[in-house]
């Protein structure tokens, strides 16, 4: 089976950088995964894709060496495994807020023994090789979104969650949920719940990922420790680059 890069880097260590894709087309897919990332994850949550469209997004990552990961809608097994078969190597769960449901999303993800997972790997078979099946719960890499103030109560069950491996922090939703019971020194608890799942990563030999909006937010969570880092998205990027060029043109026209 074709080895799975992420889980190399971050077995010796190393940083995986991550790009994040909202455009359902296969051409900003290509161009993405040709710039530079480790991986790139297709947003099925909050990205404008279908299945169909995912699928053929992870074909077009797949002329690259970048990994193509997925976050998956909803931490719903069908949806996880139909992912899986069409060829992503790593899935990005959202809104874990228990260890049962942990134990849930992993199971998905995972073979027998290990798991539950339905045998079939359609396309997964043509990108990762014929032995696919044999090695799959060995390469394929399973992130847990916290992203709650009970995920964070809850966070030491759901590290010890056997085959997980990883934490993958939702920035927005955290502080959202932070914020609608406290009203004030919102940031500073966000920092204190950053904290707390980071050390019981480290205390259960998880890595620690979290989506940044900033590079200067990305440098900070580095610094802490994440060895995962997921920057803006291909329309965040899109979005800011063109405002960027458009607003220097009408600079230079009115002079």
């Amino acid at each position: 089976m074709r080895k799975n890069k992420l889980k190399q880097l971050l077995k010796t260590n190393n940083t995986v950088m991550c790009g994040w894709l909202h455009i359902p087309n296969t051409w900003t897919a290509e161009v993405m995964a040709n710039a530079g990332w480790d991986g790139v994850t297709v947003d099925m949550q909050h990205g404008l894709h279908s299945i169909e469209t995912a699928i053929q997004m992870m074909q077009a990552i797949s002329t690259t060496e970048t990994v193509p990961i997925a976050r998956s809608n909803w931490n719903t097994p069908g949806e996880i495994m139909r992912l899986l078969d069409g060829g992503a190597y790593g899935i990005i769960c959202p809104m874990i807020n228990t260890k049962e449901e942990c134990e849930s999303f992993v199971g998905a993800c995972r073979y027998p023994p290990l798991g539950y997972r339905s045998f079939g790997p359609t396309r997964a078979r043509v990108y990762g090789g014929l032995d696919y099946a044999e090695h799959a719960n060995d390469e394929i890499l399973t992130l847990a979104m916290v992203e709650t103030v009970k995920a964070v109560e809850n966070i030491k069950g759901i590290c010890e969650t056997k085959g997980l491996d990883g934490i993958f922090i939702g920035s927005g939703d955290l502080k959202l949920s932070i914020k609608a019971t406290e009203k004030e020194n919102v940031d500073e608890l966000f920092d204190q719940a950053v904290n707390t799942i980071l050390k019981e990563c480290q205390q259960n030999n998880l890595f620690a990922g979290v989506w940044c909006a900033t590079i200067e937010d990305a440098k900070k969570m580095v610094d802490k420790g994440f060895k995962f880092i997921a920057l803006k998205s291909d329309s965040m990027m899109l979005t800011q680059y063109a405002k960027e060029q458009t607003n220097t043109l009408k600079n230079i026209l009115k002079n």
